[in-house]
């Protein structure tokens, strides 16, 4: 079956005018495009390549963003500093009494937290711990475990001490890959 020159013509304008061609063969084609069916799988093509296809095909340069260890360390000077005033500026001139000191460990490890936090260290899980006791001739032994990499995790504490009671304040970074 041979088809007009026309309907040849028109068919040949509405691929360029979309700029692709249909997955069927030459003959289903025709077929489909004359009758309005086209399914939707195309392949685009270009004869040439315009000025707009040159700015999309810029090359980007990539960067590898892996990190094997922290870019800033955690200043474990300035965290003792930190400690150092908050501990002093809440405990200065208070007396030991259990339920007040139960209180106090909260509110302290809550102000050194946000302050620490404040510092903006990127990457670093903070844990914060604060004992307060009393001072009466007696010992007390505080310790702590942890696992970590001592090349990019840390620690910082400070004990205070008044006439009745005693705190130690602890921060412990613990760098997140």
């Amino acid at each position: 079956m041979m088809m007009s020159e026309i309907a040849k013509d028109r068919m040949a304008r509405s691929v360029r005018k979309r700029g692709s061609v249909s997955s069927l063969n030459g003959r289903e084609f025709w077929q489909k495009e004359l009758h309005g069916n086209t399914k939707k799988n195309t392949v685009s093509f270009t004869d040439e390549p315009s000025q707009r296809d040159n700015a999309s095909r810029l090359t980007v340069q990539m960067e590898n963003t892996y990190q094997l260890g922290p870019t800033k360390h955690f200043p474990a000077v300035i965290v003792n500093h930190i400690l150092k005033d908050v501990l002093t500026n809440y405990l200065q001139e208070e007396q030991y009494e259990p339920e007040l000191c139960r209180q106090m460990t909260k509110t302290i490890s809550e102000v050194i937290k946000t302050q620490v936090k404040d510092l903006m260290i990127p990457r670093y899980k903070l844990i914060v711990i604060v004992h307060i006791g009393q001072l009466k001739s007696q010992s007390i032994l505080i310790g702590s475990r942890c696992l970590w990499d001592p090349k990019s995790d840390t620690f910082s504490s400070y004990v205070f001490r008044n006439s009745s009671l005693f705190a130690l304040a602890s921060v412990y970074a613990v760098y997140f890959e």
